[in-house]
């Protein structure tokens, strides 16, 4: 007589169906984490990447006309007429560099705005200053504070704390699930207050990223993290298990590639240049480059993209506490309408008893 199928081999093949379904999420993870640093960082090659030639003589133009079609679209040249109108450029972001030509020539950057960009507009004038046989002497005319020689130190608190932020989604959207929305929305909103005050612990006092403006950061980093958490809080309700991957997407993948920290637009493939406009992490990083180094200039704009993730985040969590109503009402239908046939089964069955008897 045959035993029949051991059950040891039946639960095995159920566990390894269930370790293998959520392996597709680490997997989806490898490749997204590829393709987007592979495909922001891999090349970078400047397009249309402003640069001003100082001068309003012939031979000023000249060099600007020479420099934009060797360039064949990697640089966007232009002439200005004196020194302290390519400063104002250079302060206001809308030049990379500015070239000064004569006996001694000058190049002048703004390191702040991008220290990678500043290289790359170095290497194209050390290369003109030494073909009319001049060494060219380098301005920073908006150096980083001693503490981020290299300008990056910005997108690295960025880092720091975006992962503070959308790890405590996990936490709050699984530990917490039997919490109500509110109590969730509540901890997603004093969690960023503890990640911003730890980003600005960083950047000021513990590494000195930033030697002024540490309340404006403050600020701004508290509104991207709590962006970042209530829509991680809000998105659990619709995402379950797969919501790790999907803060991921936007907030690691798009968002890290597309902030500027370590290339700008300019740099960068048109895809992660486009988002550059809107992401939340590029609004972070540029406006705290903006309210630290370059007076101001356009931080409206980069807060105002903050303000709008904020925005997106309260209505996720709003549209989340709908469908959240929604499941417990019908919940409580379905618990309505098999109490009443149970009820209904059992007077059937006691009618069914009287009649026998």
């Amino acid at each position: 007589m045959s035993a029949g199928p051991s059950p040891a081999p039946v639960a095995s093949a159920g566990a390894l169906r269930h370790v293998l379904s959520h392996l597709v999420t680490p997997l989806l993870m490898c490749l997204g984490m590829g393709l987007a640093y592979l495909g922001a960082f891999h090349a970078p090659e400047p397009h249309g990447l402003r640069v001003d030639v100082v001068g309003s003589g012939a031979s000023g133009q000249v060099l600007a006309q020479s420099l934009q079609d060797k360039g064949n679209g990697a640089l966007s040249v232009r002439t200005v007429p004196d020194r302290a109108a390519a400063v104002d450029h250079l302060m206001t972001q809308q030049s990379y560099g500015a070239y000064v030509p004569g006996p001694g020539p000058e190049l002048m950057v703004a390191g702040a705005s991008s220290d990678t960009t500043a290289t790359v507009v170095q290497k194209v004038f050390t290369e003109v200053a030494a073909g009319q046989g001049d060494p060219l002497e380098v301005t920073d005319v908006a150096p980083t504070a001693d503490g981020d020689p290299t300008g990056q130190g910005i997108f690295f608190l960025l880092v720091a704390v975006s992962i503070g932020s959308y790890a405590s989604v996990a936490v709050i959207g699984g530990a917490g699930a039997v919490l109500a929305l509110r109590i969730r929305a509540g901890l997603a909103v004093v969690t960023s207050l503890l990640v911003s005050a730890i980003g600005v612990a960083f950047a000021g006092p513990v590494f000195g990223l930033v030697d002024h403006g540490l309340g404006g950061l403050w600020a701004m980093a508290w509104l991207y993290s709590a962006g970042i958490l209530l829509i991680g809080v809000g998105l659990h309700t619709f995402l379950k298990r797969w919501t790790t991957l999907g803060v991921m997407v936007l907030f690691v993948m798009l968002n890290f590639t597309s902030s500027g920290g370590i290339f700008k637009p300019e740099l960068q493939p048109g895809f992660f240049g486009s988002l550059h406009a809107f992401w939340n992490g590029a609004g972070f990083v540029e406006g705290v480059r903006s309210h630290v180094y370059f007076g101001g200039h356009a931080l409206g704009g980069h807060v105002l993209v903050l303000a709008l993730w904020f925005v997106a985040g309260l209505v996720v969590v709003g549209l989340a506490g709908l469908a959240e109503a929604k499941r417990r009402r019908d919940a409580a239908d379905r618990d309505r309408a098999v109490e009443a046939a149970r009820q209904t089964t059992g007077a059937e069955e006691e009618m069914e008893e009287a009649v026998g008897v």
